[in-house]
């Protein structure tokens, strides 16, 4: 009885749900250059920020190399 209880347990496949996702911001409209509270202004944000490390650390890079 348990062999049977097993296999019928092993052989049901789990039901997968996929739920949809909600895009708060159309892809089209992901890069625009917007100004305010907005998706893409953190996005941008977020962009310079990362430019402006990567130059921080170049010039500390030259800085050392030179001095």
């Amino acid at each position: 009885m348990k062999k049977t209880l097993l296999s019928n347990f092993m052989n049901k496949q789990p039901k997968i749900e996929i739920k949809e996702t909600k895009n708060f911001v159309d892809k089209k409209e992901l890069n625009l250059w917007k100004r305010g509270f907005t998706p893409q202004a953190e996005i941008w944000n977020g962009r310079m920020a990362t430019v402006g490390i990567g130059i921080i650390f170049i010039i500390i890079v030259f800085i050392t190399q030179f001095s």
